[in-house]
């Protein structure tokens, strides 16, 4: 006995709707902006033919972001404030007292600066002239 199959049963049916995506996209985030940040972002993404929240994801890709400094970088920065600090009563010293008695003081606090500059200039961020 030979079991007669019809083009409707249930399981050979096509689905009706729109197709399922391949990429859900199921969370939303909010950004507050003033009205020329929100003008900027518009024309940016119609000059590249985008809509506003499809040029949001490909600036988000795109973009490397620096990270503030951290709080060792902090310190040697405040260092150098320091130092630039002992330079310039170095620097009126010797005006007054001449240049001879303050020679060494003045190689000693430019060598300390050089040092803290070369900490300061070496790190793991990205940068045009490094």
């Amino acid at each position: 006995m030979e079991v007669e199959t019809t083009p409707y049963q249930r399981s050979e049916r096509k689905q009706g709707g729109r197709p399922a995506k391949k990429v859900k996209r199921n969370f939303t985030l909010v950004v507050r902006v003033t009205e020329t940040e929100r003008l900027l972002v518009a024309g940016k993404a119609r000059e590249a033919g985008l809509s506003l929240s499809a040029w949001f994801r490909a600036a988000a890709k795109k973009t490397t972001v620096t990270a503030r400094l951290r709080p060792e970088e902090m310190a040697t920065l405040r260092m150098l404030s320091g130092l630039a600090n002992n330079l310039n009563q170095l620097a009126r010293l010797a005006h007054r007292e001449g240049l001879l008695s303050v020679q060494g003081k003045c190689r000693q606090a430019l060598d300390e600066i050089n040092r803290t500059l070369h900490l300061v200039g070496r790190d793991d961020r990205q940068s045009d002239d490094r």
